[in-house]
């Protein structure tokens, strides 16, 4: 039996068992993530069946038309980013304990990297972590957190080592959000709207137990997270026509007669309509080619081509809207359930302004993809050897 066949017919058992229709988004998640259909490359047992990413085309495929709940819109940065990290790193008591709760988002789940000091650069972070027998004491700034605000977990990695270099001494854990000194703030945006939030950590205890991979070594876990964050970001198929192209269309179809008869404009839009059906193409094809374990350099392609073409879509919706399109509302400040609101292109527009920076900034990506898939000589380093203490910091 093929793959293919096989992930099916779990499916339409799921369906059978499980109406989407009538079923709440938790029951619905939690029978998928039993069958296996979670995680398609997990192992059996934690969400997965041990078959190969290209699988979990096909059950997303058949259960989006059926109307099932998006595991990965509930809970983006636990779904794509925190669980593939949780599964490499920790325990098998770790994984049962948390991995099923995280996709049926009874458990939102949020990463703390970025700090007001090392943003693209997160091996420069200076968040502390003192062993105290088998407890470790955190004291630190998070920033840029996305829904910290509505997050019951978070990954946070911090430095152990202060002597080491940059790259070695850090150490990752599984952060309790409601734990005594963690506190939550707001970031607002320029849409009004607060997803992203600064963490701040204050003699917060973590067991050992909840620590993720060995001690010093959380670059090489912190990596597992990043590959998989750019193939998470940049790495969504949605069916043709859709995503954000649609806002293009829908704007295009809504103009007055003059613009919609512009050659100019349509031309313009018929570059966007080929940008964006290559670059889902291209996905399909890279998560079709994906292995087990963790995604190699190339999904920064798909991040970096997604997070540029999104603003030129963006921006030509709001150039055949007119004089509509400076109207956006009162700017209320609210702090969302969900991530990246493009509910109109006026939001859609402020928002993707964030995403060459966000998930590592376009200029990051370029290296990556310089010097990991072309091979390039990388840019020089005067901080390799250096022990972190020694680093200049701002």
């Amino acid at each position: 039996m093929s793959d293919e066949t096989r992930v099916l017919a779990l499916c339409d058992e799921l369906l059978s068992k499980c109406d989407p229709k009538t079923a709440t988004p938790e029951e619905f998640l939690g029978h998928q993530y039993d069958l296996g259909l979670g995680w398609v490359h997990f192992p059996e047992g934690f969400g997965g069946l041990g078959l190969t990413p290209k699988a979990q085309t096909f059950i997303n495929s058949k259960l989006s038309k059926a109307g099932a709940p998006s595991p990965y819109g509930r809970n983006p940065i636990g779904y794509g980013m925190c669980a593939p990290t949780v599964l490499t790193h920790g325990s098998d008591a770790i994984k049962g304990e948390y991995l099923r709760r995280l996709f049926t988002a009874e458990d939102v789940w949020c990463q703390m990297f970025s700090e007001p000091g090392a943003g693209s650069d997160v091996a420069g972070l200076s968040t502390r972590a003192v062993r105290d027998g088998d407890e470790w004491i955190l004291n630190g700034q998070k920033v840029w957190t996305t829904l910290a605000h509505i997050s019951n977990f978070g990954i946070v990695i911090a430095r152990t080592d202060t002597e080491a270099v940059k790259h070695k001494g850090m150490t990752m854990f599984i952060l309790d959000m409601h734990a005594p000194g963690v506190e939550v703030k707001p970031l607002v945006q320029i849409t009004g709207e607060a997803e992203f939030n600064e963490v701040f950590m204050t003699d917060v205890r973590v067991h050992d137990s909840h620590r993720l991979g060995d001690v010093g070594e959380g670059w090489h876990v912190s990596l597992t997270t990043l590959m998989n964050e750019r193939v998470s970001i940049g790495g969504q198929i949605a069916p043709r026509g859709a995503g954000m192209i649609s806002l293009a269309l829908n704007a295009f179809s809504r103009a007055d007669e003059s613009t919609r008869a512009n050659p100019v404009y349509r031309d313009r839009l018929s570059k966007l309509w080929i940008e964006a059906e290559l670059l889902r193409l291209t996905n399909i094809r890279a998560s079709n080619n994906r292995k087990v374990g963790t995604p190699g350099p190339e999904g920064s392609t798909g991040k970096l081509v997604m997070a540029e073409l999104n603003q030129r879509i963006a921006n030509f919706a709001m150039n055949t809207m007119g004089m509509e399109a400076t109207l956006f509302g009162e700017y209320t400040f609210d702090r969302p359930k969900y991530a990246l609101d493009m509910s109109t292109p006026q939001k859609a527009f402020l928002r993707v302004q964030a995403n060459s920076i966000e998930g590592g900034t376009s200029n990051v990506m370029r290296n990556i993809i310089g010097e990991r898939v072309l091979g390039l000589p990388g840019e020089p380093r005067n901080d390799r050897d250096v022990p972190w203490s020694q680093v200049p910091r701002n």
